[in-house]
This record gives C-alpha cells, sequence and structure tokens, in this order.
C-alpha cells in the first residue's frame, strides 16, 4: 500500500472543482444503517477526545480506521487494541515524532482525516489534510491566530476540500429546536443574544487531580483572552445567520483579576505549592461585547476558573420574545399565557423538534440489534451530540458535499480568541473582525440545519 499521495493525483484532485467553496452542495442527512459504505477515517491524537471519538466512530459501524497517530505510545496502543477489539484490522500507527501525522495524511485509503490534539497543532494539520485531498474534521478550536484562520479559509479555497470545526454544541436538542423556533418566527427579529462557557475546569482539564499542570494549563499563563469560545458561540451562529445574511462587525474585550486558580491551590495544596505562587496571564472571566454588520449584539462570557455549576448562558433575544437557557424557559409576545412571565420550553422542545433528532427512534427499530443499538450510540459523547456531528460529517465526505460546519463558520467561532486578546492588551479597545468570506456573507444563503420540506 502507497503512503504517499501520487502528486498528479493530488493536482487533480484539488482542480476536480472550479467552483468556489460557498457553492459546494449542502446536502445534510441521516442515511440508514443499512445503506451506509463504510467510510475509512484517519485519526490524528487519540487521548481523552480522541479515544472517545474512536468509541463513538466505531459503534456506528459503517466506518473503517486504518490508521492512527499520537506521539504517546500508550494512547496509540491503546487506541488500536479498541479498533481491534471492534473486529477490524489493526491500524497502522504514526507517532516517531511530531511531524509523523503527515505519512498518514497522504496515504491514499483515507477519505478524511479527524485531528483530536493539543490546540497548536489544529491548523497546521487540517491544513495538510486538505492539502492531501482528505476532508478534515478538527477539534475545537479550530484556530489560535487571524494568521490561522486565514490558513484553513485559503487552503480550502485553493483546494475544494472542506474542513469542518467539531463544534458539538452546534448540534444539541435543545440548541436545534430554539433554531426552528426562530425560523417559524416564533420570536421574532433577532436583534441580541448572550453566550458563555461557564466551566470550572481547574481541577480536571487544565491541570490534573494532583495539582499538576496539564497542557491545556499552558495557556492561561501565556494569553489573557476569550480562550474558549466556540462552545458559547456554536448555535449563536446560525440563530444570528452569523456568516449568511450577517457578519461580525466590531469586538472589544475586558477582563477582570487572576484570582482563581492561586487561590484553589492554595486552598487545597497550600501556599508554597509552585501553582499557588505562579503568575496566570489569564483573567479569571473575559466578557466581550461583538457589534454585527446589522447592528445586532453579542455578549460571550469565559468563565473556566471559579467554583460554579456548568451551563452555557444562552439568551436570544427579538422583537417578539426570548428563550432563556438557564431558566429552560420561553417568553413570546401574544402567545405565551401570562403577561410577560417566563414558560417552560419542554413542550416547545417537543413540538420543534430538528429531523436530525427525530429519527433516532425510528432507526433504532430497524437496527440489526434493536433499540439498544441506538440508546449505546446516544450514551456516547455529549448526550448523542458527538455522534450525530460526526454522522453528519461522515455523510457529506460520502455525498462529497459541504460539511454542516464549513470552514467559514469554524474561523468565525475561532476568531474572537485572538481578536479578545488584542482587545484585552490594548485596554479594551475596538477591534475589527476580518471578513473571511470576503463579502459573501452578504449574498450566502442560510445552510445550516435546513429541514426538507
Amino acid at each position: 500500500m502507497k503512503n504517499e499521495m501520487d502528486r498528479r493525483d493530488f493536482l487533480k484532485y484539488g482542480a476536480a472543482s472550479t467552483a468556489a467553496m460557498s457553492s459546494v452542495s449542502h446536502s445534510f442527512g441521516l442515511a440508514p444503517a443499512s445503506s451506509e459504505k463504510p467510510l475509512r477515517l484517519g485519526i490524528v491524537g487519540v487521548g481523552n477526545r480522541g479515544t472517545s471519538h474512536v468509541e463513538t466512530l466505531l459503534a456506528m459501524g459503517s466506518v473503517q480506521i486504518p490508521a492512527l497517530c499520537d506521539i504517546n505510545q500508550e494512547h496509540l496502543e491503546r487506541a488500536q487494541a479498541m479498533v481491534e477489539k471492534a473486529g477490524q484490522k489493526r491500524p497502522e500507527g504514526y507517532g516517531r515524532d511530531v511531524e509523523d501525522y503527515q505519512r498518514l495524511m497522504y496515504r491514499d485509503d483515507l477519505d478524511a482525516v479527524l485531528i483530536a490534539t493539543y490546540w497548536e497543532w489544529h491548523t497546521p494539520m487540517a491544513v495538510c489534510a486538505m492539502k492531501s485531498g482528505k476532508y478534515a474534521a478538527v477539534e475545537v478550536p479550530a484556530a489560535l491566530t487571524v494568521e490561522e484562520c486565514w490558513d484553513l479559509v485559503n487552503t480550502s479555497e485553493e483546494t475544494s476540500v472542506p474542513c469542518m470545526m467539531l463544534e458539538n454544541w452546534s448540534f444539541r436538542r435543545d440548541n436545534l429546536a430554539v433554531l426552528k423556533m426562530i425560523r417559524a418566527g416564533l420570536i421574532g427579529e433577532i436583534v441580541h443574544c448572550h453566550c458563555a462557557h461557564s466551566h470550572n475546569c481547574i481541577d480536571h482539564w487544565f491541570f490534573d487531580s494532583e495539582g499538576n499542570m496539564r497542557w491545556s494549563a499552558e495557556y492561561l499563563v501565556k494569553r489573557n483572552a476569550s480562550q474558549y469560545t466556540t462552545h458559547a458561540l456554536g448555535p449563536v451562529l446560525s440563530w444570528m445567520d452569523l456568516g449568511c445574511g450577517d457578519y461580525f462587525d466590531k469586538v472589544a474585550s475586558f477582563a477582570n483579576r487572576s484570582l482563581g486558580i492561586n487561590h484553589y491551590f492554595a486552598t487545597k495544596f497550600g501556599p508554597d505549592h509552585p501553582n499557588a505562587k505562579r503568575k496566570y496571564a489569564q483573567s479569571d472571566i473575559v466578557t466581550t461585547l461583538v457589534r454585527t454588520k446589522k447592528g445586532n449584539t453579542v455578549v460571550i462570557n469565559y468563565d473556566m476558573q471559579l467554583p460554579r455549576p456548568y451551563d452555557n448562558r444562552w439568551e436570544i433575544q427579538g422583537t417578539e420574545g426570548v428563550y432563556n437557557e438557564q431558566r429552560n424557559a420561553v417568553y413570546l409576545h401574544n402567545r405565551s399565557p401570562k403577561y410577560e412571565e417566563w414558560e417552560p420550553f419542554d413542550p416547545y422542545q417537543e413540538r420543534y423538534e430538528h429531523e436530525w433528532w427525530k429519527p433516532l427512534e425510528a432507526r433504532s427499530r430497524s437496527a440489526p440489534a434493536g433499540k439498544d443499538v441506538i440508546e449505546k450510540q446516544l450514551a456516547l459523547g455529549h448526550g448523542g451530540t458527538d455522534y450525530l456531528e460526526l454522522e453528519l460529517f461522515l455523510n457529506a465526505v460520502r455525498n462529497k458535499t459541504q460539511t454542516p460546519v464549513d470552514v467559514y463558520d469554524s474561523v468565525l467561532m475561532s476568531v474572537l480568541c485572538p481578536l479578545s486578546e488584542k482587545s484585552i492588551a490594548e485596554g479594551g479597545s475596538t477591534v475589527e473582525c476580518p471578513d473571511f468570506t470576503r463579502g459573501k456573507w452578504s449574498e450566502r444563503k442560510p445552510a445550516f440545519a435546513l429541514e426538507i420540506s
């Protein structure tokens, strides 16, 4: 088997589509498992997140994994064993050095590549995947700098190969129901949204339970920014037609003091612990205000270092009403039972269930092993959102269509990090958001999660 793609084949692949990426067909559907032709997927990065994806992909029954890459041999062998246990041939492993992913990318027996590595590798690996003719699925954030955002866009446009950031909260069941309500006009014309990533990650994601720094904690030392914006912004893009009728215009960010990390370590491990005395660039809470081209506003909060239960604090407001995720409630003018009083969201969730979620019970009845198969799949990865986004990505690969989250969506969600960093460094200055669509946002039509009429 060849490990390198023939360069003439690669050039022919890149030239096969002369249309711009914006004109690639958006055909998002769920195919029944019995009709799916197995797709061949390479996975780069099989730590905690990558292993979760391997488990989800193997549960689908329509995916083959011929190749895996990770410089951590323990992680690599663990993932290889998982694939073997699922009845597939042991994947070829790549991990001799940090550049070994390139050998995987240029294999000629892969349809797509999934990237779940440390953040700094997301863009170069996705660029390499597209240049090798492979659909790229990349974990969040897709890019760390404005320059990396442009690298992704330019490569996708030049090669005509899609790149999708795996922002799973775009596919949440409740968020898709809210999207249907907005498109049905229940909330009126949208004017404002608040969103956040409120999740105390000090004791498990930034640091381990013993108080040791994990790779992600290095960013707390080096950067002061809204470092994890995509989970907050995932559903907001489609709710507000951002990238297809509206776009980010101006951004301003303000940051408070950095107390939470030092306090946590001083309290749990004592004031002499190195991490209790370390200086962190990252503020505890960053508040970012975005004004859109249309004149709407978005408030985004980074909040990952102080004690609090998890939530995203989504609130979308329009001329006819408001949805609030924290309250699990809506208020709709002239529709809600009581004047300016909240009513439960649950009945609306049922009434406006998105078609991406509807087929699951029907599919469970036709699955070879019955309902238990689907229940297992839905239990994997954030209540089924990982399963849904991966299935939709793979269907795009199978049908050679655009991915549900495209490269323009991916960079727009990611760019808030470097823009907020610049604004904070300049004392809360207003900075302009680059137009990665080069003006096409004003003409592009909404495509995400459109239902078949």
